[in-house]
């Protein structure tokens, strides 16, 4: 039944087997040769750390594939798992965002076109549901939600690369005869990821905007993993969030943090956000600040009628979070060391902000002399 909803709803499309299909020995006939995961950063280690251990498919995990003939890297593989989404900001910042930009775009390019050429039957891409954009009046994100579409173009920031990735998927979808499926996953935690939304728990207050009641949404890269073998194992494609149902309220996610929060109308966050990234004592844009004071729920409902059953609560994910952070100190989206933490101790978001102001204004004195 959860197969025919889904089929009329028209947001995924079935692979068709025939008399005499070879994919023997897994859910729904599904291919079991190797799955290649290729991506930088803590996600796709994650996720191919997850194949291995479940066993069923042998698994290779790649940063990138060679630059030169990459598709002999693709050689009678079951599946191609291509992942722009780093997971790591520190590496994403170390990177000048023009050219971090171009190498993102140019991975999943020469991964795709390597797909073609050596006919990967199945092709999964694992971007974020960031893509949808976040608004204090967001609408839950459903599988068949459009992405954004800046005017003016692409925005800068890691959203803005993962809206690039999405324009490359979206030109090889309607030209390949693979499935192609894009998975958007709400806020990932797990061993070693580093996004805008873990950071947000490293600051010493937690900054909220007057008036908007933010729900958190999170999921593990473990059972994002588990939804990439489900779209292996039942051939499907197309657009599916992947989130964990029941997000928390702001109250229970201060409540379990341990930290009080600070609210600011939102002219003066995202006004003293754009100046501070101006200056280049905030490293991402100000638009990305929407993501951690806005909504941007998704309902996995694709994923869950096909049987996807997330094993982590949004309360365990968030204390997976939390673990992760301990110990670290945020200002601006920068870390601090200890000594400098211990020197701030709970003065909280507020100093912060005025801290980050006057490097703004120091900035700016030292242009004008």
């Amino acid at each position: 039944m959860g197969r025919d909803r889904r089929m009329a709803r028209g947001q995924v499309r079935s692979g068709r087997r025939g008399a005499g299909d070879p994919h023997e020995g897994l859910p729904g006939g599904a291919d079991p040769r190797e799955v290649v995961v290729v991506g930088p950063g803590p996600v796709a280690a994650g996720i191919g750390a997850w194949f291995s251990a479940d066993g069923r498919r042998p698994v290779r995990v790649l940063d990138d594939l060679p630059s030169s003939a990459p598709e002999t890297a693709l050689a009678d593989v079951g599946a191609l798992v291509v992942v722009p989404h780093r997971g790591d900001l520190a590496a994403s910042w170390a990177i000048p965002p023009v050219r971090r930009r171009a190498e993102v775009v140019d991975l999943v390019e020469r991964a795709l076109a390597a797909a073609k050429a050596a006919r990967v039957p199945h092709v999964v891409v694992v971007t974020s549901a960031m893509v949808h954009g976040a608004a204090p009046d967001r609408a839950v994100i459903t599988d068949d939600a459009p992405v954004l579409s800046p005017v003016g173009g692409v925005p800068e920031g890691v959203v803005g690369d993962l809206l690039a990735v999405e324009e490359v998927l979206a030109r090889f979808a309607r030209r390949s005869q693979a499935l192609v499926t894009v998975l958007r996953p709400a806020a990932l935690v797990g061993p070693g990821i580093d996004t805008i939304m873990t950071r947000h728990f490293e600051a010493p207050r937690l900054l909220a905007v007057r008036g908007v009641a933010r729900p958190w949404q999170f999921v593990h890269v473990d059972d994002l993993a588990a939804a990439v073998a489900l779209v292996l194992d039942d051939r499907l494609a197309g657009p599916f969030t992947v989130g964990v149902p029941g997000p928390l309220s702001a109250a229970e996610v201060e409540a379990a943090a341990g930290l009080r929060r600070i609210e600011l109308a939102a002219a003066t966050a995202f006004g003293t956000a754009e100046r501070l990234h101006r200056v280049g004592a905030l490293p991402a844009p100000s638009s990305e600040l929407a993501y951690a004071v806005y909504p941007w729920t998704v309902d996995a409902g694709g994923l869950l009628a096909a049987g996807w059953e997330p094993q982590r609560s949004s309360s365990e994910c968030l204390d997976v979070l939390l673990e992760g952070v301990q110990g670290r100190i945020t200002l601006a989206g920068r870390r601090v060391g200890a000594r400098d933490a211990a020197a701030l101790g709970a003065a909280g978001a507020a100093v912060a902000l005025i801290g980050t102001a006057a490097v703004w204004r120091r900035a700016r004195t030292s242009r004008r002399g």
